[in-house]
């Protein structure tokens, strides 16, 4: 048990650092369900470790904390502080506008990570639990939350990751190597020379009776089980298997809770670009996913292929980068614009909208929306005869290229494609003509969204920018479908070509929903800091996502979920943090705290001051603990006193007066300059006299 030594000492602030460092000793000895109360502790401590007293002891948490009677903070919740809070609140802090400018910058959110040992030996497990942290502070840096869609910039957060690694029962890992032993004696379509398909379900049902509910921590299982007799790796979808060709098998799979495994005894697989582009994951030992078991060349290296893999799912599925920025809305209409040209009955196979709308209907009742949001869906058809503007805007868009195909010698075909940035350009500028005739009210308090999908009647094969069926915009979402069912996509999985089931668009519409609506970033989409610019990385793009060609599932994973309203709160805590900053160079351009407020005026901005500094830090400690909606009360709260702050700077300067004060010019500096004077005749007294005064008899003789 962890026990604090230290003496007595005179105030908190004395010891807090000592403590925070003892905390974090204890941390590294216990297993991750106290890791909340760590979190926990340590976000309390944070504001007197930073000298930024945020008062929590004088009940500021039970005044201000009313998201139960007030979702979306509507009411200014610093009017119910008693007068004694908000005078000790007023008499407290410093004059320095530097160091709160600086305090708002070193924002920090712990993301909880427990990593699940199934199968290692002993000697393993133990060097993994001493080293393991360590080897993750080593591969990470101190890199905020990246926007990297448009203009790529850095938010004001800054995501820690806090790392507990912990042992399971040899029992877990035997019954796991049994159900794939029985899995691996069935005879699959599936089955290859290389690999046989392994039902994932079977090992997700047994890993999610192993989980501790609720989840308090992402945790990530590493299942290190011996050699099979045959090669296998996971299937993701066993009814729509065919002979003609292979599903894309993987090693891993993303739950619907907070939870992710990996299979290290799987594969190797490969799947990724076929010819050229980025984000290939290749067979052997050159990647943590591929096969641990041989030749491994030492513990060193076999702990460092693990603290890269788990650092790549931090920085790809637990603390992703945002997409494109967008803020908090209350409504968000989405309007499906289904735009065809066939003059019969529209195929409605591959384009069911209500598939769509459930997918979303049910992760909202799981967390996608934040409280008081609302998302709904409205369907629209428009005939292509009918509308000149959607002729003349795919017309224009209309691209070509050749590609070289070797079959008895290389051949080179033409083939088309539309431009997606040219498109959306026609579209944006024809908005309105095109709400109009697919009858969407233009003066509408929610945020509209379309999403034209166009339905084209011909043959050929026609996607957007050469690879995509739909991509999102941040006003809109374009797909498109031609007649053609089927094509060879330029991806590869596991040594053949991944067959493109060109009419099926509810999977890429609902990723590209993802996109505009919360800015979640694809799963094969990261932001590098050696690159300067984010990269593609297709490792995690299978299993149970919406995005990339190498999936079929439809449903969302805990990825998405958490995503989704995280985004949105960093975005708004930002843009405060921003606006915050703001104010006080303003006031420190106008001479600073001292100058500028006056004694009362002061009071009541260090009250206001206070109070949101203290509503940052529960923002980010309920982001912490995936308390999302208390993170939007307390964010929502923090604009009452920001515009508070505004206010009393605004009113503080208007009363500045502008004085001139006069003074005498100079004396003119008689005294050096006869100085200067008497010294230089001197020095040419000097000069003519010299043959005289420095007369060498010797010479003489």
């Amino acid at each position: 048990m962890c026990r604090w030594m230290g003496g007595r000492h005179s105030s908190l602030s004395s010891y807090a650092p000592l403590f925070v460092q003892e905390l974090k000793n204890c941390y590294q000895r216990y297993n991750m369900e106290r890791t909340v109360a760590f979190v926990l502790l340590l976000s309390l401590l944070a504001p007197h470790v930073s000298g930024n007293p945020v008062f929590s002891f004088y009940g500021l948490d039970s005044v201000l904390s009313q998201a139960h009677i007030d979702p979306l903070a509507q009411n200014d919740s610093f009017l119910s502080l008693s007068s004694s809070q908000k005078r000790l609140l007023g008499q407290s802090g410093t004059f320095d506008t530097q160091k709160k400018i600086e305090s708002l910058l070193s924002f920090e959110t712990s993301v909880p990570i427990s990593v699940k040992l199934v199968g290692f030996s002993s000697e393993d497990r133990l060097q993994l639990e001493n080293q393991f942290a360590h080897y993750i502070d080593v591969v990470s840096r101190d890199e905020k939350v990246k926007v990297v869609g448009g203009d790529a910039h850095a938010l004001v957060i800054l995501p820690k990751p806090i790392l507990t690694v912990e042992p399971t029962s040899t029992k877990l890992a035997d019954t796991i190597y049994d159900v794939i032993s029985k899995q691996l004696e069935k005879p699959s379509s599936l089955a290859s020379a290389n690999l046989k398909p392994v039902d994932h379900s079977v090992v997700d049902a047994i890993i999610k009776a192993d989980l501790s509910k609720p989840l308090t921590s992402y945790t990530i299982y590493l299942l290190n089980l011996p050699k099979q007799k045959h090669s296998y790796a996971y299937s993701y979808n066993w009814r729509e298997a065919s002979p003609s060709f292979s599903r894309c098998l993987g090693s891993l799979w993303t739950g619907g809770d907070r939870y992710v495994w990996v299979d290290l005894a799987a594969g190797p697989v490969e799947y990724g670009p076929a010819l050229s582009g980025e984000g290939l994951l290749p067979r052997g030992d050159a990647h943590p996913l591929a096969t641990l078991h041989s030749n491994r060349q030492g513990q060193k290296a076999f702990m460092a292929d693990l603290a890269s893999l788990v650092w790549s799912a931090t920085q790809m599925l637990l603390a992703p980068s945002i997409r494109v920025p967008m803020h908090f809305e209350t409504d968000m209409d989405v309007h499906f614009i289904h735009i065809h040209g066939s003059e019969q009955e529209v195929e409605s196979k591959g384009l069911d909208w209500k598939l769509i709308e459930s997918t979303f209907s049910e992760e909202s009742r799981n967390g996608l929306l934040l409280s008081r949001q609302h998302l709904k869906f409205h369907r629209h058809t428009i005939k292509m005869s009918s509308c000149s503007v959607c002729m003349a805007s795919v017309s224009r868009a209309m691209r070509s290229y050749t590609s070289r195909f070797h079959f008895e010698n290389y051949t080179l075909i033409v083939s088309d494609y539309l431009d997606s940035k040219q498109l959306h350009w026609a579209l944006r500028h024809s908005r309105h003509e095109l709400l109009t005739k697919a009858e969407i009210p233009h003066s509408s308090a929610a945020r509209v969204v379309p999403v034209y999908v166009f339905d084209l009647d011909q043959d050929r094969h026609l996607l957007l920018d050469r690879y995509h069926q739909a991509i999102a915009f941040r006003d809109m979402v374009i797909a498109v479908r031609t007649r053609s069912s089927q094509g060879v996509s330029d991806y590869t999985c596991n040594g053949r070509h991944v067959v493109l089931q060109s009419r099926q668009l509810e999977r890429p519409i609902v990723g590209a929903l993802l996109q505009t609506l919360w800015g979640v970033t694809p799963t094969h989409l990261r932001w590098s800091a050696q690159h300067n610019n984010s990269i593609v990385d297709y490792t995690w793009s299978i299993g149970q996502t919406p995005f990339g060609p190498f999936s079929d599932i439809l449903s969302l994973s805990f990825v998405q979920k958490d995503a989704a309203p995280r985004n949105t709160l960093f975005i708004t805590f930002n843009n405060s943090v921003s606006s915050a900053i703001e104010v006080l160079q303003s006031v420190k351009a106008q001479g600073g705290e001292r100058k500028l407020l006056g004694a009362k005026r002061h009071a009541e901005f260090m009250q206001r001051w206070h109070v949101f500094y203290f509503k940052l830090e529960k923002v980010m400690s309920s982001i912490s603990l995936f308390d999302f909606d208390t993170a939007l009360y307390f964010m929502k709260s923090t604009d009452h006193d920001l515009l508070r702050l505004h206010r009393l700077v605004y009113d503080a300067a208007i009363e500045v007066q502008t004085t001139l004060v006069c003074f005498n010019d100079p004396p003119f500096p008689w005294k050096p300059l006869l100085g200067f004077c008497c010294m230089l005749i001197i020095v040419s007294y000097l000069w003519m006299k010299r043959e005289k005064l420095f007369y060498n008899k010797k010479k003489q003789f």
